[in-house]
């Protein structure tokens, strides 16, 4: 994409209603602006930063065996009085009537039309386990939106629904979501870690959160030091094996929120030196909440008895959107923010240091043709800004590779690679730069 042609509304100065770095950033670089309160617009450069996050939560959905399907915005208040959860979720409900005096809402979740479908579709325990998965724009009316999109009340999510004849199979299919959750964070270039936490209005006697630390994070939490150094599982990992040392390897350590931290049992079980109190980011849920919504919903199956059974269930929920404030909360310096390379915007920044000139202009043509046919996502500074002003808005979009090509390098037959993270430089020629930046994909 050439940035002449582009529509990239970046600011010079920080906005007075941002209060934390993501927010700041992603207004800076013209990510997102708001629409109104805690609902925003998302602009090109944030909308690829979002659907590259998307297809990572996708591709290990799939890989661990999840269903990919999509369901409204809009619910029936009906199936939420049938699970009672209708007048208990309170105020963060949108609800609303249609023409037709019809009661409706905006969904925060979707627990209750997940389960009206299951109902209506599956008889048997032949058809079981599943696990169905959507991503979609959710609404919750936050008393008091903040931090951006890091605390908005319109966000996009993916929430995955299971369903199992037994209980067994119900954790079963948790550990695989435990596991799914481990990779797509690491995939993401984020170090999370799984803490105990509490239920809420979802139920359930089972759920951990998905936390990434962050100075900035939106609450305190607790744990061994030793849980930041491990790494998820690889890609070959085999879903339809036990998962259960996994998990186990996970979870034997100290970890919770805020809400379920124990102090004394803190003191008793890590030792001083790796004790963590930090700030969290919660970036994922997953809950086991058994028959919770299948029995006041009749959604049962016949068993191998031919009795009927009502279906065990979890759900599983990552916020899509808010990864991205999350990601540049835990990775960006003063200059502006550092993309990991799997979700990066552009993944190479193409800096014209003359455009008008000749020799410059073609050089950079030929780069950006040859990037382009290799498939690398290549955003193009060909405007005649100064030099100073590009470098700052490249080092403030964060974009892994900087490409520099300018009429004093190419007289000797050089330009300049700078490795956005690490400031690293280097003079090549154009092809082994070409090569060096192909060789990192």
């Amino acid at each position: 994409m050439r940035l002449s042609q582009y529509f990239l509304p970046t600011l010079r100065d920080d906005p007075n209603e941002a209060e934390i770095v993501s927010h700041r950033l992603m207004l800076r670089t013209g990510m997102i602006r708001q629409s109104s309160a805690g609902i925003y617009s998302w602009l090109p450069l944030g909308h690829r930063v979002l659907r590259k996050i998307e297809q990572i939560v996708r591709e290990e959905q799939d890989r661990s065996g999840a269903i990919e399907m999509l369901m409204p915005t809009i619910q029936s208040a009906d199936i939420w009085r049938e699970s009672g959860r209708y007048e208990d979720y309170g105020k963060e409900m949108l609800r609303i009537t249609d023409r037709h005096e019809r009661e409706m809402l905006y969904g925060p979740t979707n627990e209750e039309l997940i389960t009206e479908i299951f109902r209506d579709s599956v008889k048997s325990y032949r058809d079981l386990p599943r696990n169905l998965y959507h991503i979609q724009w959710k609404f919750r009316d936050e008393i008091r939106p903040r931090f951006g999109i890091m605390r908005g009340r319109e966000f996009l999510m993916k929430d995955a629904y299971s369903f199992d004849l037994t209980e067994q199979g119900a954790r079963e299919s948790y550990n695989k979501m435990f596991v799914a959750y481990l990779r797509t964070f690491e995939r993401l270039g984020l170090k999370s870690i799984p803490m105990a936490a509490d239920t809420g209005p979802i139920g359930g006697d089972l759920s951990h959160e998905f936390i990434v630390l962050a100075e900035t994070g939106e609450s305190q939490v607790f744990c061994d030091r030793d849980l930041i150094e491990r790494s998820a599982p690889g890609e070959d990992i085999d879903y339809s094996a036990d998962l259960t040392s996994i998990i186990e390897d996970w979870t034997d350590k100290y970890a919770a929120t805020e809400e379920k931290h124990d102090p004394k049992r803190f003191e008793a079980e890590v030792a001083s030196e790796s004790r963590m109190s930090a700030r969290g980011i919660e970036v994922g849920h997953i809950f086991y909440f058994g028959t919770k919504y299948s029995e006041p919903m009749n959604c049962k199956v016949q068993g191998p008895d031919g009795k009927l059974v009502a279906v065990q269930c979890g759900s599983y929920g990552i916020g899509v959107s808010r990864l991205a404030a999350a990601i540049i909360e835990a990775s960006h310096d003063e200059d502006g923010i550092i993309w990991p390379d799997s979700v990066a915007p552009y993944r190479v920044a193409l800096i014209n240091l003359k455009a008008g000139d000749e020799e410059t202009d073609a050089a950079c043509e030929d780069l950006y043709g040859k990037l382009e046919n290799a498939g690398i996502d290549v955003l193009y500074d060909d405007t005649d800004e100064r030099a100073g002003a590009k470098f700052a808005t490249m080092d403030l979009l964060g974009l892994p590779w900087q490409i520099i090509v300018g009429p004093r390098g190419l007289k000797q037959g050089e330009i300049e690679i700078k490795r956005r993270a690490t400031g690293e430089r280097q003079s090549l020629t154009p092809e082994a730069a070409f090569k060096r930046i192909v060789d990192t994909v």
